[in-house]
């Protein structure tokens, strides 16, 4: 079976004063002696890369220098374990696509689909610092889709839809989200980015 490189990669909110870590799940035994190191980005994040089964799923979580077990705020999917109380993250490996040339024709259609996406509005959230894939997906369904829309969300309304997705989004901190989504809907994107240099995991 053919494998593939996954990339892995924890928000900095979450490695808070960690300083390393190691990945750990189904892929390594849960063994730590085989552990995949982790490194750590200038903007806090740690990250790292492994090869891994196409077409698999794989349940794993992150051990940090800290003492901590912690889970990816990006996930596919988690899995509830019982005997100890706690979610494991759940990547689903993708299999590669089948070349037909009938799908090309078809995917060169998209760009046009895109872009009256885009024309009725909807905007990149995860360019808000303390923002991942998965929350901009949940604010999105709660129709803040723009960063118009984000900086005049109450902080009342932020935390109530990240309370409403479960535990595992209470530890995120929206405090600055409508500030930076102000600066960006109004393309201060320098000051943004010096807002953005001095926080850490958005906070």
């Amino acid at each position: 079976m053919s494998k593939t490189k996954i990339s892995f990669s924890l928000a900095p909110e979450i490695v808070g004063n960690a300083t390393s870590g190691i990945l750990l799940g189904e892929f390594n035994d849960w063994d730590t002696s085989k552990g995949v190191s982790l490194k750590k980005a200038k903007d806090g994040s740690l990250s790292t890369a492994i090869n891994l089964e196409v077409g698999q799923t794989y349940e794993y979580r992150y051990l940090l220098d800290d003492g901590r077990w912690v889970n990816d705020g990006n996930a596919d999917d988690y899995s509830f374990i019982p005997d100890y109380q706690v979610d494991n993250c759940v990547i689903k490996v993708p299999a590669p696509a089948k070349k037909k040339a009938a799908p090309k024709k078809a995917v060169a259609a998209k760009p046009a689909a895109t872009k009256t996406t885009k024309a009725v509005g909807k905007e990149d959230l995860t360019k808000i610092e303390g923002i991942g894939k998965k929350i901009a997906g949940l604010l999105e369904a709660d129709g803040i889709d723009t960063f118009a829309a984000l900086g005049k969300a109450t902080q009342k309304t932020l935390k109530a839809v990240l309370e409403a997705a479960g535990p595992r989004y209470k530890m995120h901190d929206p405090k600055t989200w409508s500030k930076q989504a102000k600066l960006a809907a109004a393309g201060k994107w320098d000051e943004l980015k010096e807002l953005q240099a001095v926080l850490k995991g958005g906070k």
